[in-house]
């Protein structure tokens, strides 16, 4: 079964590049690397979430952990992007 990046891309006339399997490594490391920082985030958030009483500094650290995980994605992106293109 194709993935929709593979159909898009077939419809486009766009050519897949094969990926060596050292990329595919690094490319999986880096996942892994940043989901364990997300996760530790969301851990800690959700610890400090807890012995918060104040509704007002639990929004703020819910939208904290917003920022920070999008700035993770992004990073994280970023470096899987550089590997493809090396």
């Amino acid at each position: 079964m194709k993935s929709a990046f593979e159909l898009a891309l077939e419809r486009t006339g766009g050519k897949l590049t094969e990926l060596s399997e050292e990329k595919k490594n690094k490319i999986s490391d880096i996942d892994r690397f940043y989901k364990s920082k997300i996760a530790e985030a969301e851990l800690s958030a959700q610890q400090r979430i807890a012995r918060e009483q104040d509704p007002a500094k639990i929004d703020e650290i819910k939208e904290s952990l917003v920022t920070e995980i999008a700035s993770f994605r992004d990073k994280c992106e970023r470096e899987k992007n550089a590997v493809r293109s090396e």
